[in-house]
C-alpha cells in the first residue's frame, strides 16, 4: 500500500482535483480502507510538491463529499462509511456511463440502440 501521489503538471485538471481523483481511486481499489489515516496536509503538500492550501482545498472536498473526515489534533482520515468503496464505484461508473450516453445520443443513437452497443462491446471484452 503506498501513500505517494503522482500529480501531473500537463493534466489539465487543477492540482486538487488531481489529488481527490487519486485518494478516491485508492479508495475504489481497496489500498485504502475506512479508517485509513491520510498524511498530513504538510506531508502531502511536501511530497507531491504542491501547496498546503492545495492540499487543503482537496482534503476540504473530500470531507464535503464525505470520503474523508477530519479530526482536529489527529488528522484527516478515510470515513467510516460500510459501502464507501462501492460508493465511489458507483459515482465513477455512473460518470462514465452518462458520458457514453450523451455521446450516443448526440451520434442520434436511441436507448435500445445504445443498450444494444454496451452489450455487444461487453461480450466481446468477455471473451478475451
Amino acid at each position: 500500500m503506498t501513500i505517494k501521489l503522482f500529480l501531473s503538471q500537463t493534466d489539465n485538471r487543477p492540482m486538487y482535483l488531481q489529488i481527490m481523483a487519486q485518494i478516491k481511486q485508492k479508495v475504489m481499489v481497496g489500498d485504502w480502507l475506512t479508517g485509513f489515516h491520510l498524511p498530513s496536509i504538510r506531508e502531502l503538500a511536501a511530497s507531491t510538491g504542491v501547496s498546503v492550501i492545495t492540499v487543503k482545498r482537496a482534503y476540504l472536498e473530500l470531507e464535503r463529499e464525505g470520503v474523508i473526515v477530519t479530526q482536529q489534533g489527529k488528522g484527516s482520515f478515510i470515513a467510516q462509511t460500510d459501502n464507501m468503496q462501492t460508493k465511489l464505484q458507483d459515482e465513477e461508473l455512473d460518470q462514465l456511463l452518462t458520458q457514453v450516453a450523451e455521446q450516443a445520443r448526440q451520434m442520434g443513437l436511441d436507448e435500445p440502440a445504445t443498450v444494444q452497443r454496451l452489450q455487444q462491446v461487453y461480450q466481446r471484452m468477455l471473451k478475451k
